[in-house]
């Protein structure tokens, strides 16, 4: 089955984030220092990076042999976890917005991790909660137990109450530069061989307003447009714009 090139190209280590420098660096430090949090809020523009982060701090700070912010591939954890990773919980908070999902984790937050050293939780859109769920989660995150993280990503975080984010550290993803964005869709270009003027790049990287899944999902769309060299009308037709 074909898998969308956004999937396919979604960063598995730091070292393949794009244009979020300072955020891997940063995480990477807090890693190799041990100085982990228990709360992290990543705040930015769709399609940035912040839940692919997540999910690769995540890996990492479970990791057992972790050196210099990487994972090592070999311990129990990062060997058993790729079938199924029981102690990375992803939640959409889009959909589970309320109080009664909310109390379900904490009523299994205490659990030990089944491998790795944390049980990590992963809100998306952690914004749509509602304020009876926002203040359920809010008792867990002044009294955590010490296996737990939580990363609630948003891109509205002024809708997030001032209470739980003076209980995170905070992160602010930025816009990936075009530039950046450019040089990805090559470097996809080329592995992919798909045959595409200079031109016709730089419009896919613009017209993805600064996020890189936007930008891929375009050249996706574009690539099964048309099977002779794509151009920069190719682009517009599949757009529909000038």
């Amino acid at each position: 089955m074909y898998q969308a090139l956004y999937r396919k190209y979604r960063p598995k280590t730091f070292d393949d984030v794009v244009g979020q420098d300072v955020v891997v660096k940063t995480l990477k430090n807090a890693i190799i220092n041990n100085k982990i949090s228990h709360a992290y809020l990543f705040s930015g523009p769709r399609g940035c990076g912040k839940t692919s982060i997540a999910k690769i701090f995540a890996r990492i700070a479970n990791c057992e042999n972790n050196e210099k912010g990487m994972s090592c591939n070999k311990c129990v954890y990062c060997t058993q976890s790729n079938e199924q990773d029981l102690d990375i919980i992803e939640i959409d908070a889009a959909s589970n917005n309320g109080v009664e999902e909310i109390r379900e984790i904490n009523n299994k937050v205490n659990l030990v991790p089944s491998l790795g050293k944390y049980k990590i939780y992963i809100i998306d859109e952690v914004h749509m909660l509602t304020t009876g769920a926002f203040n359920a989660l809010l008792k867990t995150l002044e009294e955590p137990p010490k296996h737990a993280i939580f990363i609630l990503a948003t891109t509205d975080p002024h809708k997030v109450p001032v209470t739980i984010l003076s209980r995170c550290q905070r992160f602010d993803f930025k816009k990936i530069s075009e530039n950046d964005i450019i040089k990805k869709l090559l470097e996809i270009c080329d592995l992919e061989k798909i045959d595409i003027e200079e031109d016709a790049v730089a419009e896919i990287a613009r017209l993805g307003d600064g996020s890189l899944r936007d930008s891929i999902s375009i050249l996706d769309q574009v690539a099964a447009y048309t099977k002779d060299k794509i151009t920069i009308l190719d682009v517009h037709d599949v757009n529909g714009t000038i």
